[in-house]
């Protein structure tokens, strides 16, 4: 998979959405018919093995649901219900995959999922799978999640080493927040006193949210020269940046970034 050929294949398509960003990440959805598409990249210095990839992908369905959804049999299980069942894996040197058979979130048997490590990528990739859900339906709820989950999971295989930029020191991270605090305080200070914690919170979620999204600075991180981005030095997504505004707290318990390491983010010199 590549951008390349992701867009030659767009054009024999009836629905397509593909988006390119710096540092190797790359997300492609292409319709054809009732069946469905999905690629998703980073970054990766290094080649995995396949049998590291298989193992990996089991490994992080329990611990980036937090439990909610586990391993049974070739099963990714919610509870008592089976949401997707998977054949047998076929592993390769630098890949694996596995036939999708069923499940309640499949309408039919058919398609793969595939995981590999190509020309300097870690590629995530789904080909022929048939959703249950009705296609508008899928795109506001499943895909998302899908993305997000999938996204955390290549970052952690990529590692966070080698770093995407220049660490930025806590002191220097310690003076954007406050910056930003400040800006999040003085436009919640302006609203009538009994909505200023409504307009407080809700600014705060979309001030970050938008920013980490977008350039990756806030007015704190612009003007202490830094910026926040995935490990593989790509764009956060919003789903990344919302995780992180969420973990955000625990920082203060942990007396380190894990707000940081949850999310798959870093903070760099601008």
């Amino acid at each position: 998979m590549n951008p390349k050929g992701a867009t030659g294949t767009a054009q024999r398509c009836p629905w397509h959405f593909g988006r390119a960003s710096e540092g190797g990440h790359y997300v492609s959805v292409r319709w054809t018919g009732g069946t469905v598409a999905i690629d998703d990249s980073v970054a990766m210095p290094n080649t995995v093995s396949g049998r590291t990839l298989r193992d990996s992908f089991w490994a992080d369905v329990e611990s980036l649901t937090f439990g909610l959804a586990r391993r049974r049999g070739d099963s990714v299980c919610l509870g008592p219900f089976e949401m997707i069942r998977l054949g047998p894996a076929a592993v390769t040197r630098r890949g694996v995959k596995w036939p999708i058979e069923g499940g309640l979130l499949a309408r039919a048997p058919g398609g793969r999922l595939r995981f590999e490590t190509l020309y300097g990528r870690l590629v995530a990739s789904v080909e022929g799978y048939q959703p249950m859900l009705p296609r508008a339906l899928y795109v506001l709820t499943q895909l998302p999640v899908h993305h997000l989950w999938t996204r955390m999971h290549l970052l952690r295989v990529r590692g966070r080493q080698p770093a995407p930029g220049v660490p930025v020191d806590p002191a220097t991270r310690l003076a954007a927040a406050v910056i930003d605090a400040g800006v999040c305080i003085a436009v919640a200070a302006v609203a009538g006193r009994h909505r200023r914690l409504g307009v407080l919170l809700g600014f705060t979620a979309g001030y970050h949210v938008a920013c980490w999204s977008g350039s990756g600075r806030t007015l704190g991180g612009a003007i202490m020269k830094q910026r926040v981005v995935a490990v593989d030095g790509s764009r956060v997504t919003a789903g990344q940046a919302a995780l992180r505004l969420v973990a955000l707290p625990l920082v203060a318990l942990s007396r380190r970034n894990l707000h940081d390491e949850i999310s798959g983010t870093d903070v760099v010199a601008d």
